[in-house]
């Protein structure tokens, strides 16, 4: 019990709808929340300091394991902070294609999000109906890198290898059929009666109590708030491409809905840009101190050989220095802050989750709220905890 006979119940760790290992210590009287205390560190794998002693191209494939639904987000934040500590410019062909790809995993995390929020507040539908989707785009990100989850697929420099034969045709499919699909999500819950009495009102976040959060990404977006790091720091090329930022009016649980339903859309426009426009050319940076010789090169000179051979086991020097390269990713701002003392390891790698910020204001969204509430803004919010445990 807690003070003036009020109740403290522990949601989770185990609980369906927490979406991973977090706890959320809820203290009630009755069926309203007076107090919520996140628990985190459930999933806490030292991921910093693994990468710590970790040479720069090591570091990519522990960056998939951060956000695990949108791998290919945290491999392009890592590498762009690499990229910027080197002074590397990246070929045009390799930044429409990290672009291609980012848009299309932020589909896909949308869609897991869609899926898996619905579920928790009841409607089982839209699950399916998502995951049928987002199983296209896996596909797709299967036939680029083998991997659906974790791609490790971008590099410093460019990327691993250029597209394979047949993906603009298939990623073409996809997009011309996408928006058909949105819609029938939005027929199932937009204007849904129970959706909306779940939802409006529900996890009410001001502009400015928002901003005072640090909210980044779809739920700064649902308070009012146009701040999109694709327009306002653009990277990769993103300011050659038109695409809207939508906002909400109400800061509540069905603002950030629409938000990531109208951000889709926006998204496989951005797609279908870049796929009419794919430039050609090289996919990987002319710079022999980070990009390995080619194979034919390496079968034929000695030098290209021991080159080789020194990148794969050695990795690269970087200058000394720090910097902080940000992106936009599914969950908002993801950024990387790296420290070199001139070595091929960091000194200090630091990670800037969105969901650890979009989650430390869970308790403003609850409190004074019912108790079946807690699962509808948990939901909303999207974390995923591999990313706020580190």
């Amino acid at each position: 019990m807690g003070d003036n006979h009020t109740m403290i119940l522990n949601m989770g760790p185990q609980h369906p709808s927490t979406h991973g290992v977090l706890r959320v210590v809820l203290e009630l009287d009755g069926e309203v929340v007076v107090k919520a205390t996140p628990d985190i560190g459930f999933l806490h794998r030292g991921l910093e300091k693994l990468a710590e002693n970790k040479t720069y191209h090591q570091c990519i494939p522990l960056t998939d394991r951060l956000d695990y639904v949108a791998g290919m987000s945290n491999n392009l934040a890592y590498v762009l902070a690499v990229e910027k500590l080197l002074g590397l410019e990246v070929p045009p062909r390799a930044q429409a294609v990290r672009v291609l790809l980012c848009e299309l995993q932020r589909i896909s995390s949308h869609l897991l999000w869609l899926g898996t929020h619905a579920h928790d507040i009841g409607a089982m539908t839209p699950l399916f109906y998502a995951l049928r989707e987002r199983d296209e785009i896996l596909f797709l990100f299967e036939r680029v890198c083998g991997s659906r989850l974790t791609p490790s697929y971008f590099r410093v420099g460019g990327l691993a290898q250029d597209l394979p034969e047949g993906f603009v045709e298939k990623a073409r499919e996809f997009t011309g059929t996408f928006d058909a699909r949105v819609d029938e999500y939005e027929t199932l819950l937009t204007r849904n009666k129970i959706w909306m009495k779940r939802t409006q009102g529900v996890g009410v976040l001001s502009a400015q109590e928002a901003i005072n959060w640090g909210q980044t990404g779809p739920n700064l977006r649902a308070s009012g708030v146009g701040w999109d790091l694709r327009k306002a720091l653009p990277y990769c090329g993103y300011e050659n491409y038109e695409f809207l930022v939508p906002t909400g009016r109400n800061g509540d649980v069905y603002d950030r809905y629409l938000v990531r339903m109208m951000e889709m859309r926006q998204s496989n426009r951005i797609v279908r840009q870049v796929l009419e426009k794919l430039p050609g050319g090289a996919v990987v940076a002319d710079d022999p101190r980070v990009i390995y010789p080619p194979k034919e090169k390496v079968k034929q000179s000695i030098e290209a050989l021991i080159h080789h051979f020194h990148l794969a086991s050695e990795g690269f020097p970087t200058p000394p220095g720090e910097v902080y390269a940000s992106i936009e990713s599914p969950k908002g701002e993801l950024g990387f802050y790296l420290v070199s003392d001139g070595t091929n390891k960091p000194w200090r790698f630091r990670v800037r989750p969105p969901s650890f910020i979009n989650l430390s204001a869970l308790s403003a969204m609850v409190e004074g709220r019912l108790i079946s509430d807690v699962v509808a803004v948990i939901g909303s919010i999207d974390i995923v905890l591999a990313e706020i445990d580190r």
